[in-house]
């Protein structure tokens, strides 16, 4: 598994199995959009992308705003967003811009469960981190993949909601107790289950 510590931001471009093999994060957003809606039989318009709601990112939502995407910005999460994004059904094509590192390598051991596909490179934050990916050997032009990310397909992922989110609902209080909801997910098998949890704290 990458080790995350040297950066910890990564530019970083998600899609489900649909348009797996047709993104590059090294082409233009628009070029992006395009593509995946050429693999999903859907107009551009029609796409949607999930973007963090940060300053960083004003030049990315101009160009997908020229290229007519639709835009979903959320404030935090792009683990959850980046999910939607590779699943079916969803409502959500494309994740795009840069988050966390380690948020990365848990958006690659999704994928590997998912079949979807992430592309990252990293993105240091100041001249200082820059110097300190360098001298630990990054090449900080290289575009990282899934299998870059995350080397086995002997992976498992599991989350549970603690607040309501797109993914999943948070804890519930009931009479007796809670209900919580959780994903997990197996690389190996490819499979997804999504549980209901009820915990009885009345003994």
């Amino acid at each position: 598994m990458y080790d995350p510590s040297a950066v910890f931001y990564m530019n970083k471009i998600v899609t489900g199995y649909e348009a797996a093999d047709v993104i590059d994060i090294s082409i233009p957003p628009a070029e992006n959009v395009r593509r995946v809606a050429k693999a999903k039989r859907i107009s551009v318009s029609d796409v949607t992308v999930v973007v963090l709601n940060r300053p960083r990112h004003a030049q990315l939502l101009k160009e997908l705003r020229e290229a007519g995407a639709r835009i979903r910005l959320i404030q935090d999460g792009d683990v959850a967003a980046a999910i939607e994004a590779a699943r079916p059904g969803t409502g959500i094509d494309l994740l795009m811009g840069i988050g966390g590192t380690p948020e990365g390598v848990i958006t690659a051991a999704a994928m590997t469960c998912l079949g979807g596909i992430i592309q990252g490179q990293l993105h240091p934050k100041d001249d200082q981190e820059r110097e300190a990916a360098i001298a630990a050997g990054h090449d900080l032009s290289r575009v990282l993949s899934t299998r870059d990310l995350v080397n086995s397909e002997d992976v498992f992922l599991s989350a549970t909601g603690i607040t309501d989110g797109e993914l999943l609902k948070g804890i519930r209080l009931t009479p007796y107790g809670a209900i919580s909801h959780s994903i997990v997910m197996r690389g190996e098998s490819k499979t997804v289950r999504i549980i209901e949890t009820e915990h009885n704290t009345r003994g």
